[in-house]
């Protein structure tokens, strides 16, 4: 906003003018008086060339109006005569500055020193030639400042400031602006507080606003808004002014301290309550913003039962550490204190905080579980034995009502047993350590009659007896033709099922004049040859029966039959040929009966079947001529694929075929009347067909051939017709064979087969 200052308005246009010729007479006549020095004649070097121009920088001022163009000043020089003129050049030349002949400056616009404030111009002395007189001239028209512009805040100012800060505590720095010149009063600016005085102050030249007392508090003020005013011409009444507001939030600091918002409390508690859990919440009273509270709680006196923590609000938390019991003890009494950490002293609140609070917690009886004697029980059982008393599972009711325990096994097929009533365990069947080392299951403890249950789990460790067999673990033995009496041939050894350290020792079942056993005492024995000589071409077959006994109580044992080859060996005793040598291993009970089992149920499935045949016979036998003509008439139909096989029971007319209970048509079959070429024009393929017909004919038991086979892949949406024997005749098709002889001679034999000779129209086939 361009505006007039007050001292300018109160100075006539004159007297500036006045003054301004003024100086340039006296700048003028100085220069004069300084060319007219006589020059020094002590030294050529220091003689001084005259000046012909004779003028100083110009001054204009801003803003002064340009109704008609104003007078600035004039250009001189000693060698200007009626032959010369003055031009000018430069910024502004001949647009906003002209010069006349005679050398008069005029300004014809209004100037605005904030956009340009000097201006750099040309003076040229031309002759009527438009000829330099004399060399050209720079000078300046300066524009000078006039306080036109207001000041500016160009941004908003907020801050904040710690309560309880002390006296003269930087909050902000606030600044404006001016347009005008800084190095006048018109850009000098000067600030001041117009409201917010009683509690800040501000630096009247930087805008520096500081705290006035130390008594700011965020709990009695949380925030302030103060007004400042900036004005220039250094803060003169006639300057321009801007104001702003500064909003000063006052931050919290933990000057108060949390405390209970009552002195006593009172918590009703189930006994049954989950340890770590929340009983209540002891709620706190503290003026300060949750991040600056710190609240720490402790029990007086101290409880292993119960126990403090801080919630995510910062109040007190109260949580069952332990268990609870009614008939032990139906209530407690403690007390609860509260103390701030980094606490500013002194606190706003010193006088008498409650800080202290009695709690008193009643438990409530409810219906309880029962409860087990052990959290887990662990029995050992014999195996292969019956025990009625393994251990006992004991339960009670922690209630005082007391009430009876009835005791169960949820798993039905557990090979153990419970007393319903004394909780005695006991075995329902034998157990077997090979099959399940351990047995494990839940028992159920419930109040009588309708009252609450509880389960406890119980492990039954199977303890080893010796009952498996041994079992004869080696490679294959065999016996080099050319082996010495005393060579040990193999190593046995064996294995047991059963848990015991074994100590096995070998013999042989039965004298053998070959070979013989030596114990090594380590669990294993050597088979020794007893002579040589043995030879692939002998046909004898060599086996030995091992005899192993596993040393336990009571001992076990057990014969197998052990097969030794013959083999024709390097010098290395790698066997190179050997002769098979025959098995003759035993077979075990289990697998005889598994056999046997095998055999009678195939027994069984064959005679089931048969039985099921010669009913469907028996039933066939009766049917009614009508029902079988139905199932003629119904089966008219094309191929439908598989779905022929399973939607018609052919052997229906097959069974009343040979039960003579329907009426075959008499006169040749189909393959009777197809036209038998010559015995010896018969190729491969005429040959096979006659063998399948052949069997089609003889064949009564079996559904047609062609239905079964040719056309299992025929559906309604076939684009081939039906080629079923059962719908053709020997006088109904209309087909023409002839054209499988224009097919070349791999189809010849077929055009042989099913073409027709000269008598077509005869009955006979031939």
């Amino acid at each position: 906003m361009m505006r007039q200052s007050a001292w300018r308005q109160m100075t006539a246009p004159e007297l500036w003018m006045g003054l301004f010729a003024l100086a340039l007479t006296l700048s003028l006549t100085m220069a004069e008086h300084m060319d007219q020095r006589p020059a020094l004649q002590t030294s050529p070097v220091l003689h001084r060339h005259k000046r012909e121009w004779l003028w100083n920088n110009l001054y204009v001022e801003e803003e002064r109006p340009t109704y008609i163009q104003y007078y600035l000043g004039k250009l001189k020089s000693t060698k200007s005569g009626d032959r010369t003129h003055y031009v000018i050049e430069g910024e502004g030349a001949n647009t906003i500055f002209k010069v006349d002949e005679k050398g008069d400056i005029f300004v014809t616009e209004r100037l605005d020193r904030e956009v340009k404030s000097k201006y750099n111009l040309t003076a040229k002395l031309l002759d009527t030639s438009n000829k330099l007189v004399e060399k050209e001239e720079k000078f300046v028209i300066l524009v000078t400042d006039i306080n036109d512009n207001d000041p500016v805040f160009t941004k908003s100012f907020n801050a904040s400031i710690k309560e309880r800060s002390k006296r003269g505590t930087k909050v902000i720095e606030v600044t404006a602006t001016d347009a005008d010149d800084p190095t006048t009063a018109n850009g000098e600016l000067v600030y001041k507080l117009l409201e917010g005085g009683d509690f800040f102050n501000i630096e009247s030249t930087t805008g520096i606003i500081t705290t006035k007392y130390e008594n700011l508090d965020r709990e009695t003020q949380s925030s302030y808004v103060v007004v400042v005013q900036a004005q220039d011409l250094r803060g003169i009444k006639q300057g321009g002014t801007a104001t702003t507001s500064v909003s000063i939030a006052v931050s919290d600091i933990n000057d108060n301290i949390a405390t209970f918002t009552k002195s006593s409390y009172v918590f009703s508690v189930k006994e049954d309550m989950k340890r770590g859990q929340r009983i209540d919440t002891m709620v706190l009273e503290d003026r300060d913003e949750i991040q600056n509270k710190d609240p720490i709680f402790t029990i007086a006196p101290s409880s292993d039962i119960f126990e403090m923590e801080r919630s995510q609000i910062k109040d007190g938390n109260l949580m069952l550490k332990q268990g609870l019991d009614y008939e032990t003890k139906s209530s407690y009494t403690f007390f609860v204190h509260v103390r701030e950490n980094h606490l500013q002293s002194p606190a706003d609140n010193k006088d008498n905080p409650l800080i202290k609070a009695q709690v008193t917690i009643q438990v409530l009886d409810v219906d309880e579980q029962p409860e087990f004697s052990k959290s887990i029980y662990n029995f050992n059982v014999i195996e292969e034995m019956m025990v009625n008393n393994i251990g006992v599972i004991s339960a009670r009711d922690p209630d005082q009502a007391n009430k009876a325990i009835r005791y169960s096994i949820e798993d039905k097929d557990s090979p153990i047993g419970i007393n319903p009533i004394t909780g005695q365990l006991f075995t329902v069947r034998k157990l077997d350590r090979e099959l399940v080392a351990n047995h494990m299951f839940q028992v159920k403890a419930k109040e009588e009659p309708n009252g609450l249950e509880s389960f406890v789990n119980v492990n039954i460790l199977v303890i080893d007896i010796n009952d498996n067999k041994p079992e004869l673990s080696i490679e294959e033995i065999f016996v080099c033709e050319n082996d010495m009496a005393g060579t040990v041939i193999g190593t046995l050894s064996a294995t047991d099922k059963d848990d015991n350290l074994p100590a096995f020792s070998f013999t042989l079942g039965k004298p053998n004049a070959n070979f013989s056993v030596i114990d090594n005492n380590d669990n294993t024995s050597n088979i020794v040859l007893k002579h040589g000589g043995f030879s692939l071409e002998d046909s004898r077959d060599y086996v030995i029966e091992i005899g192993i006994s596993d040393g336990g109580r009571p001992p076990m044992s057990s014969i197998t039959s052990l097969p030794i080859k013959v083999c024709r060996c390097d010098n290395k005793r790698i066997h190179t040929q050997c002769k098979a040598a025959q098995l003759k291993m035993g077979v075990s009970v289990h697998a005889l009966i598994v056999i046997l089992v095998c055999i009678l149920t195939i027994l069984v499935i064959v005679i089931l079947i048969a039985m099921r045949k010669r009913h469907q016979k028996d039933a066939l036998v009766t049917l009614g001529k009508s029902e079988i003509h139905e199932q003629l008439v119904t089966y008219d139909e094309e191929g439908g694929g598989e779905m022929d096989t399973n939607g018609y029971d052919v052997s229906i007319l097959i069974s009343a075929q040979n039960d003579g209970s329907m009426s075959m048509r008499q006169g040749p079959s189909l393959y009777a009347m197809v036209k038998k070429p010559p015995t010896a024009c018969k190729g491969d393929m005429a040959v096979m067909i006659e063998v399948k017909k052949d069997e089609a004919d003889h064949d009564r038991d079996e559904i047609p051939y062609d239905t079964l086979h040719i056309y299992g892949y025929e559906g309604p949406e076939s684009l081939a017709g039906s080629l079923s024997s059962l719908d053709s005749s020997s006088t109904g098709s209309n087909l023409d064979y002839d054209f499988l002889n224009d097919w070349g001679p791999r189809f010849r034999t077929l055009a042989e087969l099913y073409g027709v000779d000269g008598s077509e129209g005869s009955d006979s086939p031939y």
